[in-house]
């Protein structure tokens, strides 16, 4: 983990992470009921792994989810990388 280097109350150093934790306050928390502390981080947790970094789609990756946009960038360099060791 790297430490922000953006100068103090820049506003975009947070950006991406305010943005999650706003997913995950209004898209899943409020549909949930949590028994305890240890539950919500499990279930929580498993919602992560198993929707929100695998199918939830983004906009500034084109419409698409998280996996499927980096095998396109994979495929890309991949693709690039053969280019320049041909020519």
């Amino acid at each position: 983990m790297a430490q922000s280097m953006g100068r103090v109350g820049l506003a975009l150093d947070n950006a991406a992470a305010e943005s999650f934790h706003s997913v995950v306050k209004v898209e899943y928390v409020p549909r949930h009921a949590f028994r305890t502390r240890a539950e919500a981080r499990l279930k929580t947790a498993t919602w992560i792994a198993d929707f929100y970094n695998t199918r939830r789609r983004r906009s500034a990756a084109g419409g698409r989810p998280p996996i499927e946009f980096e095998r396109t960038i994979q495929e890309a360099r991949a693709r690039t990388d053969q280019e320049g060791r041909a020519a």
